[in-house]
């Protein structure tokens, strides 16, 4: 029992030191443990043969044990979703308590776990495994070896000392099924059947994690968005009933015009002529060319060059007022100027 409280008191007082900056395991990794090892008491049938002259006697006994020493390795793996798999490797010996009798024992135990978060630093881990057990007990003057099935409950603590470094302390109750052991030195034999065999570990170990942390993968920024292509700027000039010269109100419109498309870099000048409903269209599409045409000859006066206006007349097709036929609109007898 004494041994038990200094080994959960190294723990404890560890645990209390700080955080480190480390989380639950993932992929494989390797422990190793050692510590203290206790067997409850056993009940045992003891069959003695003395020989044919003598004759066989049994008798039932309490098998007691010292407290011994165990100690352990680990190879696992640890899932995404906080459960582990892993392999161990046993060995474990205790005296008994009279006499100078010992039993010896290798385990190997396939275990399943699963970690509980309850810091950033600290885990707990609860979980079993069933595996073989191989004993050897060692009497004055006998040895005998038996192999059992075995079965254990664990449950540990795991203290994170970095990011792929964990202290453990762990305890394991391991049940064996009804061992049996021949010892026999002709003409004297001794059987022992013991009753299952309850053995208590507690260690303390170290597991490390065989695969580095995955940096983080820091994904470049989105290029930013493509500038929005500039404002189609628009200039609308009027013309007389029936005429297509520019009069001086227009001729400063399309100056504003031919400062703005400079002054932008505009790569194109689209003109478009319109008229009213005043004619026949023949003669109305005619006319609105022409007043198209006028505005691009001012334009090209002006310095914007002559490939870079397309001219284009809808005669009476897209009024700005709707009118009636035949009717004498101002604001129909246009021409629009759009930088684009």
């Amino acid at each position: 029992m004494k041994t038990r409280t200094l080994l959960l008191g190294a723990v404890a007082s560890i645990a209390l030191t700080g955080t480190a900056n480390a989380g639950h395991f993932k992929g494989w990794y390797i422990g190793v443990e050692a510590g203290a090892n206790w067997i409850d008491d056993a009940d045992a049938n003891i069959l003695i043969d003395l020989g044919t002259e003598i004759g066989t006697t049994t008798t039932n006994a309490e098998l007691e044990f010292e407290t011994g020493w165990a100690a352990l390795a680990t190879v696992g793996y640890a899932f995404e979703n906080s459960w582990r798999l892993e392999g161990e490797l046993g060995y474990r010996a205790n005296d008994f308590s009279l006499g100078s009798a010992e039993v010896t024992e290798w385990s190997f135990m396939f275990n399943a776990l699963y970690d509980f978060d309850l810091s950033p630093s600290m885990t707990f881990s609860l979980g079993g495994g069933v595996g073989y057990d191989d004993a050897t007990v060692k009497l004055p003057g006998f040895e005998d070896s038996e192999g059992n099935f075995a079965y254990q409950g664990i449950a540990g603590l795991n203290y994170a000392l970095g990011k792929r470094t964990d202290l453990t302390l762990t305890y394991r109750y391991l049940i064996i099924d009804d061992p049996e052991f021949d010892f026999s030195a002709p003409p004297i034999s001794i059987g022992y059947d013991i009753d299952s065999v309850r053995k208590h570990s507690l260690t303390i170990g170290l597991r490390y994690d065989l695969a580095p942390d995955e940096e983080p993968i820091v994904e470049a920024p989105p290029p930013p968005p493509p500038p929005p292509p500039p404002p189609v700027k628009s200039y609308i000039v009027f013309f007389g009933f029936a005429k297509c010269n520019i009069t001086s109100e227009a001729d400063t419109v399309l100056s504003e015009a031919a400062n703005a498309a400079k002054s932008q870099g505009s790569a194109s000048v689209k003109i478009v002529g319109h008229t009213d409903t005043v004619g026949s269209p023949k003669y109305n599409q005619r006319l609105s060319e022409c007043r198209a045409n006028a505005a691009k000859t001012n334009l090209v006066s002006k310095g914007i060059s002559d490939s870079a206006i397309s001219t284009t007349g809808k005669g009476e097709t897209e009024l700005l007022v709707q009118t009636g036929d035949s009717v004498k609109e101002p604001q129909n007898r246009r021409a629009t100027v759009d930088l684009e």
